[in-house]
Formats: structure tokens, sequence, C-alpha cells
């Protein structure tokens, strides 16, 4: 079969969730998923209720066992490389040249991280370098802990983790554009602030041991918050002429559709609150608003 009612490019949670909802409404349904998530570093997951501290394998591996159980909803095994409109709806085409059309389509494709370029930083990135305190602080509480970022960001994010401990870095990886008053905000709270460059960091199996500067200065930490540039796994912009929002996410209105008609978009790559359950959330919404447009149409 290659045509469906629905294709969902993404086979996570925003995916997957969405496949259980349209499988639900016996809608047939393919999902295209390369097996590649941006967490498949990270040894646990945590604040999504019954499954808290279960790894992200565990959780995909039972959502995807439960969803395959519809069976109008299939799987494939690939990477989408280009997406497309045609007369009757979407065409995806795989890496490998194959294509599937489909009246309406979900991108729950998630995002690419942009690693900087810092010796051991990519090694250690969902293990002991982090992106979420609500993910993941909880388990390194009160241990010394850095931020690497700068700017505003830098400041309201040293607030959130200030929270969890108060053995805390500030690392802005060369000359801050912190203000006086920032700078000063951070001394009364005795946040270091450190402006020297990263040099590498030192890591076992990807867990800090220290942070290097090249200006020979070395600090021990337990873990380090970061946050990085990333990129969208699609190109919706370019292929399909979504809306991207000023942050880079695919813009989407409240019932998740985008400015594309029969084109919706769930989970990280629309939403910097990136958590499983988030994208479980939305992906749930995002299949129920999916089906409810097709019933709206073929009645």
């Amino acid at each position: 079969m290659k045509s469906y009612d629905v294709i969902i490019i993404g086979g996570s949670y925003a995916g997957l969730s969405a496949g259980m909802s349209l499988g639900r409404s016996v809608r047939n349904v393919l999902i295209i998923d390369n097996g590649k998530p941006c967490n498949r570093q990270t040894p646990h997951s945590h604040n999504f209720i019954t499954h808290d501290g279960k790894t992200p394998k565990e959780i995909s591996d039972l959502a995807r066992e439960q969803v395959a159980a519809y069976d109008t909803v299939k799987f494939h095994e690939g990477s989408v490389v280009k997406v497309g409109k045609t007369d009757e709806g979407f065409e995806a085409e795989t890496l490998t040249g194959e294509k599937f059309h489909a009246k309406k389509l979900i991108l729950a494709s998630g995002v690419k991280d942009l690693m900087p370029n810092i010796p051991g930083f990519s090694e250690c990135w969902g293990i002991s370098v982090l992106h979420c305190p609500y993910c993941h602080g909880y388990e390194v509480r009160n241990e010394i802990t850095g931020i690497l970022s700068d700017g505003d960001m830098a400041y309201d994010f040293s607030k959130l983790v200030y929270n969890l401990t108060k053995d805390l870095f500030l690392f802005t990886n060369g000359p801050s554009v912190l203000s006086k008053e920032q700078k000063h905000k951070l001394a009364e709270n005795n946040i270091t602030l450190v402006e020297d460059e990263v040099e590498n960091i030192e890591h076992e199996n990807g867990n800090i041991r220290k942070i290097i500067f090249k200006t020979g200065k070395e600090i021990s930490l337990k873990v380090l918050y970061a946050k990085i540039p990333f990129g969208q796994n699609i190109n919706a912009s370019g292929d399909l002429g979504c809306e991207l929002t000023e942050q880079g996410f695919i813009k989407v209105d409240m019932m998740q559709k985008t400015n594309v008609p029969g084109v919706f978009a769930c989970g990280d790559n629309v939403t910097m609150m990136r958590s499983v359950a988030n994208a479980v959330a939305q992906g749930n919404f995002t299949g129920a608003v999916v089906n409810k447009e097709l019933t709206e149409e073929l009645f």
C-alpha cells in the first residue's frame, strides 16, 4: 500500500501518539521513521508520569508495540528526504527513492541539535551535558553544576538552575554580553561567572570530569547545562512552504495546523518545551484534529 489517509513523518513520542489517536479512529496511517531520535544517548527519561526513570528506548518500544496493535497503522523504516504537494494531497520520498502518498501530513520529525566545536561535548550530550532541568535536574541537584550560555538566555537559565543547586558556574565561552546589572545579580547569588574560552570537556564514557579552558584553567563538574542551536530534520519551509518562527520552529496554530492546509506539526519541531510528556500530549491532540478534519471532508 502506497496511499494513506495520513503520513506521519517521525516515529518517536509525538508521532507514535498521533498514530495511536488516528489508529483508534480506524484511519489508514503510515509512520515513517529512521530510528535515530535526538535523545538516543540519554540514559534515563524523567518527568513523564507512569514512566519516570525508564530509558527513552523502553518508552518508545512499548509505545510502538501498542500502536502497532491497531492494524490500520503501518510502519516504514527510512529517512524522508523530500516532501511535496500533489493533486490528491501530499507525497513523501525516502532516501531509497520510495514514494508514499496521503491526504494529510503530520510532521513529527523532531530537530537535530547542532553541537559546538568543543571536544567531548557531543560525547556527553544527553548524559552529563543536559538541555532541560525539568527532565534531568532532580537527579543532579546539589551537585557542582555549570551552564554554557550567554546573554539574557544564560541569565534566565541561571535563575532556573539555581533553584536546584547553589554550587553553580556560568560559562560564557568568551567575553560575555551580560549587562552590569545581570553580572551583579549573579555575583550576589554566588554564581561564578567564567568568561574564559572552553578548550575541551574531559569525561569518562560521557560523564563529565572537568572543563578545561584555553587559559589552562580547569574546573571540576558533575553536570553541564547547555543551550545550543538546532535545525529542522525536514525542509518543511522549502519543500512545503511552511512558515517558521523567529526561533526556527515550525509555526503552528492552537490546533497544531501549519500555514499549509493539510499539513500539521507536533513535538520538538514546534516548541522549545522539549519533553516526552509534551510530545505525547501534542501528538495525541494532533491525531484527533486530523481525524476531525478528515471526518468533515468525507461526511
